[in-house]
């Protein structure tokens, strides 16, 4: 799955998620992890809602997005598009953020990780009953 991080040099998940000038994006499975690109964010129309909308529809194929903070307006218009905002409220690794989660794919993930996970697979009866 796609994953986004906030961060300088891509070292650390270390802004905000609307003073991200980019965004890390990376591909991420259980037993493979690498980085695929930097997207540059821009400028997106005057106002707050503008500049969240903007950032969400360039996010659009990730799943996960990774910030040090995030505001509720913009983690709802993520949410609405089915990207799961994860905030770590404070200077974290990426690579250690990126090892962590892959524990959790090769273990039993939570239901919302595996629909991340699922993101942009046609939804399937049986994964709304497991979830159940």
């Amino acid at each position: 799955m796609k994953i986004a991080f906030t961060t300088k040099t891509g070292d650390m998940i270390d802004l905000h998620f609307g003073q991200a000038d980019a965004f890390h994006i990376w591909e991420v499975g259980p037993d493979d992890a690498h980085f695929l690109e930097t997207i540059g964010v821009g400028e997106h129309g005057g106002d707050e809602e503008d500049r969240i909308a903007a950032r969400a529809r360039l996010l659009a194929e990730c799943a996960i997005v990774y910030t040090m903070q995030i505001g509720g307006p913009a983690a709802a218009k993520l949410v609405a598009q089915k990207i799961h905002p994860m905030k770590s409220g404070r200077e974290v690794s990426l690579l250690e953020t990126v090892e962590r989660l892959q524990q959790v794919l090769r273990g039993n993930p939570p239901p919302w990780l595996r629909k991340a996970m699922n993101k942009d697979q046609a939804p399937s009866f049986l994964d709304d009953v497991s979830d159940s």
